[in-house]
């Protein structure tokens, strides 16, 4: 008899901080910096980096004090899942809440946390840092990328 992995037998509330942590894939979109029309509530993403994301990784350079340095830094909770509309279709949390499988370049599936990057769904090689760069410009940058990577890929 095959166990099933957690996250096909928990539910998101039911997981402990580590099967949390771990639905994160590793593709470094939530990172990007966001544009908010006032008007309409539409969100667009640029290419524009959190300073603290690792361009290589697409992982936090300082994940444990993130909020300390960047304190607008989203900290996901349940409850946030739910009302954060921008989250990437691909996103191991979005996806367990929606009752459907990781994909197949997960880390939690494929072993590797590589694989996220060798899929083209992640933010590696696309992005610049927000250091140095004035918000004003930030316009210059938007993409739709982020949101499309999910939709190209099975």
């Amino acid at each position: 008899m095959r166990d099933d992995p957690f996250w096909k037998t928990k539910t998101l509330a039911e997981m402990d901080n580590a099967e949390w942590e771990s639905l994160c894939d590793g593709c470094g979109l939530c990172c990007l910096n966001k544009l908010e029309d006032w008007d309409t509530g539409e969100i667009a993403f640029t290419s524009v980096a959190c300073k603290l994301l690792d361009g290589d990784t697409c992982r936090c350079k300082d994940y444990e004090n993130r909020q300390d340095t960047v304190p607008d830094c989203i900290q996901l909770t349940l409850k946030g899942l739910r009302e954060i509309q921008w989250l990437p279709p691909t996103c191991g949390y979005r996806l367990v809440d929606e009752g459907r499988d990781l994909y197949w370049w997960h880390p939690l599936v494929s072993g590797d946390p590589r694989t996220v990057h060798e899929a083209g769904v992640s933010a590696k090689g696309r992005t610049i840092s927000e250091e140095g760069l004035d918000v004003e410009d930030l316009e210059n940058y938007v993409v739709d990328w982020p949101m499309r990577v999910g939709a190209e890929r099975g």
